[in-house]
């Protein structure tokens, strides 16, 4: 699971691979929605993880292939994990603010997703939570965003990261929501945490994908059926693929 300021491993320092028609996770929360002190054991250890990988590219292509991609899996295993974890604790809602559980702010929240359809994204899937936001998107990529390397030479593409563009996608859907939230809230201040949980969805993984965002609110207890939470949405495409 990448953020938006994740690293290219490639040891050439190449450019990010943009991948066609690829589908993305993508979460984010309220700003201290989750205790600082376990985002930062977070941070160390996928710090670690991640030199650990650079290292072994950096010895060049004599060093065992294997040995790389055990690496890679063994830090894909630790950020879902986290993830899971990270889940828990907003699931259990037991600190930071629930702005989210406020109609008027969920309703600003989903219009800014909606805005974006069509233009900077295509819209799959959202669940709103009090404190956190699943959605998952295909971003709509000009020519120029899409820049071609050998994806054998870009890890990024093996650790299933997305690509840079999302970050100005992010921006775009974090940075007018939290204004229009602030001041339905009549408060000032970060309103989102900086990063985002991002991930590229293999092939074949999509329906999962999708059934886990629009089933949230069921595992939290808010609702019995996923079509219940009004804070909820699937592209009318997709719908029948849910079943």
């Amino acid at each position: 699971m990448g953020n938006l300021d994740y690293k290219n491993f490639s040891r050439r320092r190449r450019p990010h691979i943009q991948p066609r028609n690829a589908n993305l996770f993508i979460t984010f929360r309220l700003v201290g929605s989750i205790p600082k002190s376990v985002v930062r054991l977070y941070k160390q250890k996928k710090v670690w993880l991640e030199r650990q990988v650079e290292q072994l590219i950096g010895r060049g292509d004599e060093q065992n292939p294997q040995v790389v991609q055990e690496q890679l899996l063994r830090l894909q295993k630790f950020s879902e994990e986290w993830f899971l974890k990270f889940e828990d604790i907003l699931h259990k809602a037991k600190t930071g603010p629930l702005w989210i559980s406020n109609d008027a702010v969920a309703e600003k929240i989903a219009e800014n997703l909606h805005r974006l359809d069509g233009k900077e994204l295509r819209l799959d899937a959202y669940t709103l939570m009090s404190n956190h936001v699943h959605t998952v998107f295909r971003p709509l990529l000009s020519e120029k965003d899409l820049i071609q390397v050998p994806a054998a030479e870009d890890l990024s593409i093996l650790l299933g990261q997305p690509p840079a563009a999302l970050a100005l996608i992010m921006q775009s859907i974090k940075g007018r929501s939290a204004r229009e939230c602030n001041q339905v809230l009549g408060r000032r201040g970060q309103f989102w945490e900086r990063e985002s949980f991002d991930h590229v969805i293999r092939p074949g993984k999509l329906r999962k994908t999708l059934l886990y965002v629009l089933n949230n609110p069921v595992k939290a207890g808010m609702v019995s059926e996923w079509r219940e939470w009004r804070w909820n949405y699937c592209r009318k495409e997709l719908l029948e693929f849910v079943r």
